[in-house]
């Protein structure tokens, strides 16, 4: 098993991510008296930080998601919540703990830990996708449409992140093309709604795009639609496809689905015991702020219970864990 290092911090939980789900996850553990570490790589926030306007979570008929991301954070670190800017690189088991290693070089000794990373958009695989990032091709609408001014851009997408931020782009585009590749969208119908009575935005749909074209920026695409080769003109292109659930930091074998998201049970818990997953990064039917809020709830009040088994089970063995 090896020596535990005089470097390495003890903690009742180690959460991991910084989105809805660990924020609250955090608050419950912290207002549970628990010593828990929230770790989030870039600032707490998640996904939050890059939506506009939220008008579906229950009491707050419009709010900006970084404004609820700030009094998320805010009432966790009241609460007694610990956060800190570093990246999880690696979970293992330690004896009958988790052992957590960040980019910073730091490791954690966690009594348990919940996963709460989310992912990372998922990229087209086209060519010129690579080569024109930054340059006009963008995975952020709020991040990047300020730059679009009575510009025609492209979105690529049926979901609701899809509709939704191409709907936003209208702020700024003159044009804004949604080029899905189904015959249908997979968004919400409100979302939809929304976007077919914006004169800005048209569809283009049983489309994919085969090659982004420019020479310093984006210039045109290459879609075939309907089997037909066509050249649209843009000045850019965002790109919401999906997303890879960050979920490559286990050194052991655990269980994910088809997509590569955790599997887990009522509890939050997974196929790895003393390891428990909330939010975007579950294996579940929607992911929402409520559900992933949802999520971190349960964990962190599963973790408690299982918190207390395990200090009993270390009892009866004689042999509690050291610490650093």
């Amino acid at each position: 098993m090896g020596e535990v290092t005089v470097r390495m911090q003890d903690y009742d939980v180690v959460i991991i991510g910084g989105g809805p789900a660990g924020l609250t996850a955090g608050l419950y553990a912290a207002r549970a008296k628990m010593n828990a570490l929230l770790q989030e790589r870039k600032w707490p926030g998640g996904q939050l930080l890059n939506t506009d306007k939220i008008e579906d979570y229950p009491g707050f008929e419009s709010i900006s998601g970084p404004q609820l991301a700030e009094r998320m954070e805010k009432q966790a670190r009241k609460l007694g919540l610990k956060i800190e800017m570093d990246e999880a690189i690696a979970i293992r088991s330690h004896g009958m703990r988790k052992l957590v290693k960040t980019s910073g070089e730091k490791e954690y000794l966690a009594k348990a830990v919940i996963v709460t990373a989310g992912g990372e958009p998922r990229k087209l695989g086209v060519p010129g996708e690579e080569e024109f990032s930054g340059r006009g091709v963008s995975y952020c609408a709020i991040c990047d449409g300020a730059f679009f001014q009575d510009r025609v851009v492209a979105v690529v997408g049926g979901g609701d992140a899809a509709v939704e931020e191409g709907t936003f782009l209208t702020r700024f585009a003159s044009k804004v093309f949604i080029i899905h590749r189904r015959p249908e969208l997979r968004a919400a119908k409100d979302l939809q709604e929304k976007a077919r009575q914006n004169p800005r935005v048209e569809f283009i749909l049983n489309a994919v795009v085969e090659e982004i074209h420019g020479t310093d920026q984006v210039e045109y695409l290459t879609i075939v639609r309907n089997g037909q080769r066509e050249k649209l003109q843009v000045d850019g292109v965002f790109i919401f496809v999906g997303f890879v659930p960050n979920t490559e930091l286990f050194e052991e074998p655990i269980e994910r689905d088809k997509q590569g998201h955790l599997v887990t049970d009522a509890h939050m818990q997974t196929s790895l015991k003393g390891i428990f997953a909330a939010g975007d990064v579950r294996s579940q039917l929607t992911r929402q702020i409520t559900t992933a809020v949802g999520d971190g709830t349960t964990a962190a009040v599963a973790v408690q219970h299982y918190i207390e088994s395990l200090v009993a089970e270390e009892a009866r063995s004689g042999d509690p864990q050291p610490v650093g």
